[in-house]
């Protein structure tokens, strides 16, 4: 049997911000809350389920140095453009990260700069 990924986890100075933000991009609820103010978000279905949680971590300093994992979302019930707009509306912002603009997702950064990219294909939600 391998492994799979049961949470990801995510350092920044407001889990709250964070946790409104990706509980609205990935249909997320709050399933924790710790007394430093980290908070875990996942499926309704909670933690143990086919999608990892995500783990917001409370930390008064960045860490040094540029991040070397992201998230990648992919539209389960639109197409990548009306759901780039409703990302951008829930406060992502576009980032430039070098990209050519011929690519076929689009760089954003979330409320924190945290980067994650919408993937152009749509995916059937579980």
């Amino acid at each position: 049997m391998a492994c799979r990924i049961g949470e990801l986890v995510l350092g920044c100075r407001d889990p709250e911000v964070l946790a409104r933000f990706w509980c609205e991009v990935l249909d997320f609820v709050v399933l924790d809350r710790e007394d430093d103010g980290s908070m875990e978000i996942g499926p309704r279905e909670g933690f143990g389920g086919p999608q990892p949680t995500i783990f917001l971590s409370r930390r008064d300093e960045p860490e040094k140095g540029k991040s070397r994992l992201h998230i990648d979302v992919n539209a389960t019930d639109r197409d990548q453009d009306a759901e780039l707009e409703r990302l951008l509306k829930l406060g992502a912002r576009p980032a430039d990260i070098g990209q050519t603009g011929e690519e076929s997702w689009h760089v954003l950064a979330d409320p924190e700069g945290n980067e994650f990219c919408l993937l152009r294909s749509r995916i059937d939600p579980l």
